[in-house]
């Protein structure tokens, strides 16, 4: 498996497929850099060499924010927005939907496994 910017990417797929492994990187960036570098992107990420992974790697670094600096400024703009206390900052820290989405059915994934809350107990069981 070939590494580029501390990921490994797949062998068996296409260098353009292969490069989406990577944080950042689209299907559009990942043809686009193997355009300005004039390589083929439906060649197999195995038969690249080093040298053209080096290159690749470069104008990744060079062109593109991806991996560790582009997760650092997404965790910024979120820490800045936490911090001024705007609606989408309180919305990040309650761990509720951002942008928009109703709450009272759906939005599972942000908010968790549901918690039940007992019900109503009835007359007989008061006395």
């Amino acid at each position: 498996m070939p590494r580029l910017m501390g990921v490994d990417i797949p062998n068996d797929k296409q260098i353009q497929h292969s490069l989406t492994y990577l944080y950042g990187v689209g299907l559009h960036s990942a043809r686009e850099a193997c355009d300005k570098l004039g390589i083929d992107p439906t060649r197999k990420a195995s038969d690249i060499h080093e040298d053209e992974l080096g290159r690749i790697a470069a104008l990744l670094e060079r062109d593109y924010t991806v991996e560790g600096p582009l997760r650092r400024s997404v965790a910024q703009n979120i820490g800045r927005l936490r911090e001024i206390k705007c609606y989408r900052g309180i919305r990040h820290r309650n761990s509720l939907p951002v942008r928009g989405q109703r709450t009272k059915t759906n939005a599972r994934t942000r908010k968790g496994p549901r918690k039940t809350v007992a019900g109503k107990k009835g007359v007989k069981d008061l006395r």
